[in-house]
């Protein structure tokens, strides 16, 4: 008895099998977006498990998103010369040993190692892989209804990565979510074999330019994340300085420098007929450049929302991470109907009209948490907020994918994939870095100056705090400053001063963060103008 044929790249294997393919890759999907979500509630209870601050974990998030940003369209390259499905096997047998790495963390060292490196790099090779394995295993006239599904995934691992966050935290542990990943990346890797494979081709990986993109985003991106620490001009009293100026601002000026030589490297290839890792001709394309400065916008302002929000729940208020899943909740279903309900309902839509139409809710949602961050707020204060946020969230992914893709022919759409994939994961790592910087940096100035200027606390305590917060101030919940306090012999009244101060200075903090948010999303109006109509 003969062997089946082999089916054609871009044909089914028959229903039941496109079903299967579809379900790996969706899973494959759901699988990198959930990582992005799933922790956020858990911040607090993880920087405590592993000895390490608030900033600890923004550090870990940032340098993940950020590995993904700069490996991305390296990662494609990659896959190109590899194949996708092998390229996608090794991604997941990568981020599979990154979880467990991750789930098994004693200190942040590790935590960096598994969460931040290796899940980073097995996203780089998984993510683009998905595109072109879609390609190859359906008709086109499927395509668009997989690539629609799949989309559908990740908007479900946005949706659902909270509450399954906060409910594994609260009720066993944090770590048992990346174990838990570690058992989808092993059940993907048992079927991984039935998927139609894209053949390998022989390609020219520029490391050149590969190396020029991950030092220069690495350096801004970094020079963004310790600005907190190290003032961003004039460095902080007891700060390093060099040349009098703050190392953030050598580092993002570097980082730009080394930036711009990475384009006019990959110009040069262009023009001399080499093989460039980004064909900087597509740059020239004012839709393509709109959408992808929208994917930006987009993510910067959702990482940081998702960054400060569970900060005030988790840590101001003190909920556990259930609780603090359960009250982000609203945006996840506001974001899924609206993603999928746009389309549906105004499918002639104009784009330009929907994307602003979601900035201005998202606006109006954080304008709305900066307003409610005062003593008396309560948890109820970010429903209304989120719900907001979730539809202008909404909004922008139903139209930003069809705009960029849209903006190129399809032969470009891969190129295209793995710009529109950087720039969601650069926009993530800037937002958490920025963001989260802003909190920290005002935070650790506001307790400073309230300690310096309040009369309860003695001046050899004052003249401790100003020696110990150079490096900054970690985002603690009364109970915990208290219970510091106590440990270090602290009078009463002099702790009750001292949490005071630290409430105070916690809201002007959360203040300042939701204020870059909303002016990140207003400036986002400015390239809003590139979106066709």
């Amino acid at each position: 008895m003969s062997s089946p044929a082999p089916v054609p790249a871009g044909s089914a294997t028959g229903h039941s099998g496109s079903r299967l393919v579809l379900a790996v890759l969706a899973a494959g999907q759901f699988l990198m977006t959930l990582d992005s979500s799933v922790m956020n509630v858990s911040m607090a209870t993880v920087a405590s498990d592993i000895g390490t601050t608030i900033t600890g974990i923004q550090t870990a998030i940032t340098l993940y998103t950020l590995v993904m940003a700069t490996m991305m369209i390296t990662g494609g390259k990659v896959g190109t010369i590899l194949g996708r499905r092998r390229a996608f096997g090794i991604g997941l047998v990568v981020y599979g040993i990154g979880s467990f790495t991750t789930a098994v963390a004693p200190n942040l060292a590790v935590l960096l190692i598994g969460w931040s490196l290796l899940e980073g790099l097995g996203a780089a090779l998984i993510m683009p892989a998905i595109v072109a394995l879609v390609a190859a295993n359906f008709a086109p006239e499927r395509r668009p209804g997989a690539y629609g599904l799949i989309a559908a995934a990740g908007a479900m691992a946005v949706a659902a990565g909270p509450l399954i966050g906060g409910a594994v935290t609260t009720f066993a542990s944090w770590r048992y979510v990346f174990l838990g990943e570690v058992v989808l990346v092993a059940a993907i890797l048992l079927v991984l074999k039935r998927i139609e494979d894209v053949a390998p081709r022989r390609v020219r990986l520029d490391l050149v330019g590969s190396a020029l993109s991950v030092a220069g985003l690495g350096m801004l991106v970094y020079g963004v994340l310790r600005s907190s620490e190290w003032g961003w001009l004039r460095p902080y009293p007891g700060g390093t300085a060099v040349l009098g100026l703050s190392p953030t601002f050598w580092l993002i000026l570097a980082g730009m420098l080394v930036v711009y030589g990475f384009l006019r490297w990959e110009s040069h290839l262009t023009e001399t007929g080499g093989e460039p890792l980004l064909d900087v001709r597509l740059l020239r394309n004012d839709q393509l450049t709109g959408g992808l400065t929208m994917f930006l916008a987009q993510f910067m302002i959702q990482a940081g929302v998702f960054f400060v929000v569970p900060l005030f729940l988790s840590v101001v208020l003190e909920l556990n991470a259930l609780e603090t899943g359960v009250r982000l909740f609203p945006l996840s279903v506001s974001l899924l109907v609206a993603a999928a309900g746009i389309p549906k309902v105004w499918p002639h839509a104009s784009p330009r009209r929907v994307v602003r139409f979601g900035l201005t809710s998202m606006l109006l949602g954080i304008l709305m948490l900066a307003a409610g961050m005062d003593p008396g707020a309560n948890a109820a204060v970010v429903a209304v907020p989120m719900l907001l946020m979730g539809f202008g969230l909404g909004a922008l992914s139903s139209q930003l994918g069809a705009v960029t893709v849209s903006a190129v022919p399809d032969e470009q759409s891969p190129e295209v994939g793995g710009l529109q994939n950087t720039a969601t994961n650069l926009g993530a790592s800037l937002g958490t870095a920025l963001i989260g910087s802003v909190l920290i940096g005002t935070l650790s100035a506001s307790v400073a100056a309230g300690i310096a200027a309040n009369p309860q606390v003695p001046p050899s305590v004052q003249q401790q705090a100003s020696t110990e917060l150079v490096a900054g101030v970690p985002f603690l919940s009364d109970t915990q400053l208290r219970s510091a306090l106590a440990e270090a012999s602290v009078s009463e009244s002099t702790a009750d001063a001292i949490v005071a101060v630290n409430t105070d200075a916690r809201l002007e903090a959360l203040r300042m963060a939701f204020a870059v948010a909303a002016l990140i999303t207003a400036g986002a109006f400015f390239a809003s103008g590139r979106i066709r109509r």
